[in-house]
């Protein structure tokens, strides 16, 4: 699952550095691809310098790939995959982006501009906390 994140990551967002650099598209209702340029952490918020957010981004995906390789199968491996993609697909962006900043595409609304690295961590975080919550194991 981690690499698909990472594949299909990588991908989006080479369409929307090239698309959307003239201007925004309106997809339908609230939703828009706007490219921007993250110097934070996640969804575009605590703008940083980007040493200290590649520092903590890398720090935090370490601890968490630990975590993961000892991913119970099913569900929990699932939201493991998607937590470690969309970590490593946002972290391998900010390294190999020539500005040092993720980019962003997906606007909805007021909410801040994400990715689809954003959008597999947060739907990975849920899966595990669902499960955690409904008294399931998410490791060995």
């Amino acid at each position: 699952m981690a690499a698909a994140v990472i594949g299909a990551d990588d991908l989006t967002k080479r369409w929307a550095r090239r698309a959307l650099a003239e201007h925004a598209h309106h997809v339908l209702g609230p939703l828009w691809w706007r490219l921007q340029f993250n110097s934070g952490v996640s969804f575009s918020l605590g703008a940083s310098s980007s040493p200290v957010a590649v520092f903590v981004s890398s720090a935090v995906l370490v601890a968490v790939v630990f975590a993961a390789a000892r991913a119970l199968p099913g569900w929990a491996a699932l939201g493991w995959g998607l937590v470690v993609g969309g970590g490593v697909a946002n972290l391998w962006d900010r390294l190999h982006s020539p500005i040092h900043q993720v980019t962003d595409f997906i606007a909805v609304g007021g909410f801040p501009v994400f990715n689809l690295a954003d959008a597999a961590l947060s739907a990975g975080f849920a899966l595990l906390i669902s499960l955690l919550l409904a008294g399931r194991r998410v490791w060995r």
